[in-house]
Formats: C-alpha cells, sequence, structure tokens
C-alpha cells in the first residue's frame, strides 16, 4: 500500500527538484527525504529518480505518479478534515426522542440551540411514549430520549441505560369557567367524586395514576372521555364536559382553570435516556441543553408560583 506520506514528499521532490529542498518545505532533512523515497521506490518496484553525487532528477515515472497522486491526497486531506470535525461533533448526526408535552416545551429550544452550535450536523426528532422510544435507545438508533415517569405509577428503566432526572411537573386540576370551583386556588379531590373525569388512555401511566389518586380520596372516578392529546383534554374540559389532572407541561396559558390538588403534591417527572458507553460528541451538547431548557421551565412555575 502505499503511504501518503511519500506521496506528498514525492509531489516536492519533483516541484522542487531537490531532495534539500524539499526538506526544507516539509520540516525533512534532505537525508529523511532521500529514505522516504527509497521506501517508496521499494513500495512500487520501480526507480523514482536519476541519482548522482549531486543531484537526483526525476523519472518520468515520478511526474506521472505525482501528479496522479494530487486527487487522491486531495481527497484524503478532505476526508482527514470530516473526521476531525465529526470527532469534535461539528458534523455527524444526533437523533433525539421525546414525547408530545416535551416536544411542545422543551425540545424546541433544545434543538435551537444545538443547530445554532453545530450548523454542519443533522439533527433529528422523533417522538412517542417512553415505551415506543426506549427500544432505539438500546438498539443505538436513538442517541437520547425524554421520557417521563409518575410517581404514582413508578417503574423501572432498562439498566444498561443512564437516566437522569430534568424536571418534577407538578400535576393540577383542570376545572371549566363555569365550574363551582373554579375560582378556588387550592381543591380537594374529594369535592369532585361525582363529576365526569377526561384522561388519556385506560393503558397509560397518567390514566392509572389519576385512578390511584382518586382511590386515595376515596372514589372511583367515572371517566367519559379519553384523549393521549392534552390539547383534547384542555379543549374537553374548556367545554365544561368534565375535570381533568395535568402535568405541568400541559397546562394551557388560557381556556381553563387550573388549581392545586389539596394534600400531598404528586408529579409526573421527566427524565433522559442514553446509553453510557455512547460516544456521539453531539450528545453531552443535548443534554446540557436539556438540563438548562427544563431549568428554565422549573424557573417559570416558581415564578408564577410566588
Amino acid at each position: 500500500m502505499l503511504n501518503p506520506i511519500h506521496l506528498r514528499t514525492l509531489q516536492e521532490c519533483v516541484r522542487t527538484g531537490s531532495f534539500a529542498e524539499a526538506g526544507r518545505a516539509l520540516g525533512y532533512t534532505a537525508s529523511a527525504v532521500s529514505q522516504q523515497m527509497v521506501l517508496l521506490e521499494r513500495a512500487i518496484g520501480a526507480t523514482l529518480f536519476e541519482r548522482t553525487a549531486r543531484s537526483a532528477r526525476s523519472t518520468n515515472l515520478a511526474v506521472r505518479l505525482a501528479e496522479r497522486s494530487r486527487d487522491a491526497l486531495g481527497a484524503l486531506d478532505a476526508l482527514e478534515r470530516e473526521v476531525r470535525a465529526m470527532v469534535v461533533g461539528e458534523e455527524g448526526s444526533l437523533r433525539l426522542a421525546s414525547f408530545a408535552t416535551a416536544n411542545a416545551r422543551v425540545l424546541p429550544d433544545v434543538l435551537a440551540t444545538v443547530v445554532a452550535q453545530r450548523p454542519q450536523a443533522e439533527v433529528q426528532l422523533d417522538e412517542g411514549e417512553p415505551d415506543e422510544v426506549i427500544d432505539g435507545v438500546l438498539d443505538g438508533v436513538v442517541d437520547a430520549a425524554v421520557v417521563f415517569e409518575y410517581d404514582l405509577d413508578p417503574r423501572q428503566w432498562p439498566v444498561e441505560l443512564c437516566v437522569e432526572e430534568l424536571l418534577a411537573e407538578p400535576l393540577r386540576l383542570a376545572l371549566p369557567d363555569s365550574h363551582p370551583l373554579a375560582d378556588r386556588d387550592e381543591v380537594d379531590l374529594r369535592w369532585l367524586a361525582d363529576d365526569p373525569w377526561i384522561c388519556t388512555r385506560q393503558d397509560t401511566a397518567g390514566a392509572r395514576s389519576l385512578v390511584r389518586l382518586a382511590a386515595a380520596a376515596g372514589f372511583v372516578p367515572r371517566i367519559v372521555f379519553r384523549s393521549n392529546d392534552y390539547a383534547v383534554i384542555r379543549d374537553l374540559v374548556a367545554r365544561g364536559l368534565g375535570v381533568a389532572v395535568l402535568p405541568g407541561l400541559a397546562i394551557p396559558d388560557d381556556h381553563v382553570r387550573i388549581a392545586r390538588i389539596a394534600g400531598w403534591q404528586p408529579h409526573r417527572r421527566v427524565k433522559t435516556l442514553y446509553r453510557r458507553q455512547n460516544t456521539n460528541p453531539l450528545l453531552p451538547i443535548a443534554l446540557e441543553c436539556l438540563a438548562k431548557s427544563c431549568a428554565a421551565v422549573a424557573n417559570d412555575w416558581h415564578e408564577e408560583q410566588s
């Protein structure tokens, strides 16, 4: 196999017509240049220079080889630059996955920051519930996933993954403006035992959490509508069709009245999962952005409650 270092030295020897001049241009001694050319001649099995006591004249083969190697060495230089860019995360790809409410409130800032810092990188985002995105992280298809876990529906994450909590979302009651308790800042769940309820699908952590919350208050919720789209749930509440429990990221700025749950405050916890062995240089940037974005959301909530 031809050594690219020897080929670059050959190009200088042909250009300058001298081992000594080529050495000065490349930072080698004339002896080192001569040795490299001997090795190159052995590699190709032919003579590249007509040597005398005072000079080394390039053969036609040397000239042709120097010319033909120019494009190859240029391509190799380009490849080396690309590899260096990928190593430091200037190029390459980052794939994240998250759930709908985090995609609406947290991920836009994260994606915008990563793209601004690494404009040559390819950044992708997928959406799915925790069980839908975990396999992608385990398989290495997804670099990191943003998931959630309810206090009232705890779960075990794969031991192969790093798990970091980003945000603790308080669960709040959503009431229509016309509800008798709509003007209260805090509501006891027992006061809503006879109300119709709206929540996520029956097989979801949110639905199980609602049932357990109600059980602790001594009743079984009468669930009349289900949707995994919190925008739909909010609209149904706003139209007076029932009450609901919303996690912090799903709480709207208007349309429905929001109240704290009296007594113990349950949370939905937002976490990020990623493989310990993941060496993608873009991943630490994304994790830092996720932490900052979630901290900003938590700070907004704190200011609202102050």
